[in-house]
């Protein structure tokens, strides 16, 4: 076992098990102390020690934003013990696909996902099956899955690790494996280095658990001795509602939520405690930051990570907004400490001057000595702020013109009727690639035409961005973290 993974992991377990019968979690209006949480942990544990699961074996478990699933959560990166994400997000037949595919031993699954489905692929892996719920029996073994089957099931890594899935934007979630070193590097990312003490207003937890910005913020609840109110989805009602009754102080969202929160004209007062909004996982237009720190007074706080790097890479911080705030409101901020940032051509792999675009890379002690490229194309000006242009390999190549998404989907963003918009590239027999726009309008505002939004286009960029078909749609695809899915718009074009 990695001495330093041990560490994290009885950090953890001393202080969930620290709670007692003080509360920990609010969930759907009740109030769940520390022993009920670890209840649940000890059942499983239990479960699985009886079964005779060895320690070296896989664990999967069906996550959902339930309090039962965040008891589970915690109890596996509290034992040390490495485990795998599926999502509850898909039909039975891809659970059971996605239990087949990683053949672990123990699945862990809402009784409600224990499909027919799933309870066959389960069987035919060998696993034992194990039913958590809130209402009635907690822990329950899967009726036919209550002994360990001859596997051969898939093996632990060597130092305990966690496989976190994806967003899913581009395509179908993929699983990147962290270790517990690492996590415990994005539990303290979320945590903000923050301790809490007992008269601080709870935590509002909604990003879902199967991603990083999910397991991070569940696991930084413990790690810092705070309390959580946990929404299974986000809604703009149960949002607004938890801030006002816990009178929260700092919250962090997604892009989506901002826009949501002006397009449903939230009262300032509603959110009078709050401090300051922080957020990440996706771009953040300057225009929509900007309208909602008028209409609400409050510094919007934005960041970048990314899945691999387990935790936030660039940040704004209070003291940033208040001296830059207004002169580089287009910039995501600048490098974390114990984190460096450069920016790189694509071709030769040096380092850009300032101000020119290339490759982001960065470089994390704890994850490695290497650096590590992204996607992102990216320039650092020299005050060292960064700013993110796009994705490198989104890029619409449109006859030899080259067009990204993201600088389409911004300016769509500025019509006064669109309260979100993706651009993605669809094939063309002539061009190579064309770009063409989904939107979702403002709820109370005329939905605009898809002229009106091509000619909007075409009078902010050059003609090569204008999109050749634009969808006026009521609702965008989204995926669990609340991010556009690209893969299915781009289905609402090909069919």
């Amino acid at each position: 076992m990695d001495g330093k993974a041990g560490d994290f992991a009885a950090t953890l377990r001393d202080r969930l098990r620290g709670y007692g019968g003080a509360p920990f979690a609010e969930f759907q209006g009740t109030w769940y102390s520390g022993d009920d949480v670890t209840g649940y942990v000890d059942r499983i544990e239990a479960l699985v020690r009886e079964a005779g699961v060895p320690e070296t074996a896989a664990v999967g478990i069906i996550v959902r934003n339930r309090l039962p699933h965040a008891a589970a959560l915690l109890g596996f990166v509290a034992a040390n013990r490495s485990f795998s994400m599926i999502y509850s997000f898909q039909s039975p037949e891809s659970m059971a696909k996605d239990v087949e595919g990683l053949r672990p031993a123990v699945v862990v699954a809402d009784r409600e996902d224990w499909s027919p489905a799933v309870v066959e692929a389960a069987r035919r892996v060998g696993a034992i099956g194990s039913a958590i719920a809130l209402e009635g029996e907690p822990v329950t073994l899967v009726p036919g899955l209550d002994r360990l089957g001859d596997g051969p099931f898939r093996q632990a890594p060597e130092q305990a690790a966690v496989d976190v899935l994806t967003s899913g934007t581009t395509g179908p979630p993929k699983r990147i494996q962290l270790r517990m070193t690492v996590l415990e590097r994005g539990a303290v990312s979320a945590a903000a280095g923050q301790a809490a003490s007992a008269d601080d207003p709870p935590d509002l937890v909604f990003w879902p658990f199967g991603g990083i910005g999910g397991i991070s913020q569940l696991v930084a609840i413990p790690y810092a001795g705070k309390r959580m109110i946990l929404l299974e989805k986000f809604n703009v009602t149960d949002w607004v509602n938890a801030v006002k009754r816990y009178k929260i102080t700092r919250v962090g969202v997604q892009p989506t939520v901002i826009r949501m929160l002006l397009d449903a004209e939230v009262p300032p007062e509603d959110l009078a405690s709050l401090q300051f909004i922080f957020g990440g996982s996706a771009p953040l237009e300057p225009e929509t930051r900007e309208r909602f720190e008028k209409t609400y007074g409050l510094p919007v706080l934005w960041a970048y990570g990314a899945t691999e790097f387990a935790g936030t890479l660039l940040a704004w911080t209070p003291d940033l907004h208040r001296q830059y705030g207004k002169a580089k409101r287009g910039s995501t901020g600048k490098p974390m400490p114990g984190t460096e940032v450069r920016v790189v051509d694509p071709e030769t792999g040096q380092e850009v001057a300032p101000g020119e675009q290339g490759y982001l890379e960065a470089r994390v002690p704890l994850i490695g000595p290497d650096w590590i490229r992204t996607t992102d194309l990216a320039s650092i000006d020299e005050d060292g702020f960064v700013t993110l242009h796009g994705r490198g390999d989104g890029a619409i190549n449109r006859g030899g013109f080259k067009v990204l998404p993201e600088t389409v989907a911004q300016t769509l963003l500025r019509h006064p009727a669109v309260r979100d918009a993706v651009v993605v590239g669809i094939p063309d027999p002539r061009l190579g690639a064309v770009p063409v726009a989904a939107v979702e309008p403002l709820t109370n505002a005329e939905p605009p035409t898809e002229k009106q939004l091509r000619d909007f286009v075409r009078e902010h960029l050059p003609a090569h961005h204008v999109p050749v078909k634009v969808q006026v749609v009521e609702h965008l695809p989204r995926t669990p973290s609340l991010k556009v899915s690209l893969e299915a718009v781009r289905t609402m074009f090909m069919g």
